[in-house]
């Protein structure tokens, strides 16, 4: 692990891999597995909430009560038949490798299935290049809580100035009760005045973007 005081974190789903899209039709597929299935925008919605949040948010919270851990393994399911379409975003890899020349510490806080998240790493091929990577099993609730974000900054260690990178309404809160600026990019769905009236520092297309940024003027 790097010694350094400052540090990037970054989401991973619609931030670093093209999988937003994919996770609103497994929750679609396994909602009409078990209950009447939302409309697909309204779960799109969601898809950067933790699943243990995501279901009451979309269906109530009688349909959690009902259906929420047999929904949870469904998605599971369903998005295990899908992730072989999932691919990087342009400049994903670049941007991660980029950060740690600039000598920051790179760390990647997901709210998703550990093991999916562990897969997307390998996917986009950083993981000798981050420093830590925490997901949904390492906090008790997930965003916006600003759990994640908080233990994150925490197994670190040392870290003095650091800022989150994210794709949704979601990330930007999570970071914001964190006490940390959030830079937003497009590419989970999310438009640019959303993310900005978040809260959001900053809105770039997509990972590759930010390779252009002065990371200094958005470090908290």
């Amino acid at each position: 692990m790097s010694d350094s005081t400052t540090a990037v974190l970054l989401d991973i789903d619609g931030t670093l891999v093209d999988s937003t899209y994919h996770h609103a039709l497994a929750w679609h597929r396994a909602f009409a597995r078990h209950e009447t299935a939302p409309p697909i925008w309204r779960i799109h919605r969601t898809i950067g909430m933790g699943g243990d949040k995501l279901v009451a948010h979309v269906a109530g919270e009688e349909v959690e009560q009902r259906s929420g851990d047999k929904l949870r393994a469904a998605w599971k399911e369903e998005y295990a038949a899908l992730r072989e379409e999932v691919l990087p975003l342009p400049g994903a890899a670049d941007l991660v490798r980029d950060l740690r020349g600039r000598g920051h510490r790179v760390a990647l806080a997901s709210s998703g299935d550990p093991q999916f998240s562990r897969e997307a790493v390998e996917l986009v091929g950083i993981g000798e290049d981050i420093d830590l990577l925490t997901t949904s099993e390492d906090a008790e609730a997930s965003k916006p809580e600003p759990d994640l974000v908080g233990e994150t900054l925490a197994r670190l260690g040392g870290v003095e100035r650091a800022v989150f990178v994210g794709d949704t309404p979601y990330d930007v809160e999570a970071a914001a009760r964190a006490g940390l600026p959030c830079l937003g990019v497009l590419t989970g769905g999310f438009g640019r005045e959303e993310l900005l009236a978040a809260g959001a520092a900053a809105v770039l297309d997509g990972p590759g973007d930010l390779q252009e940024i002065d990371w200094d003027s958005y470090l908290g």
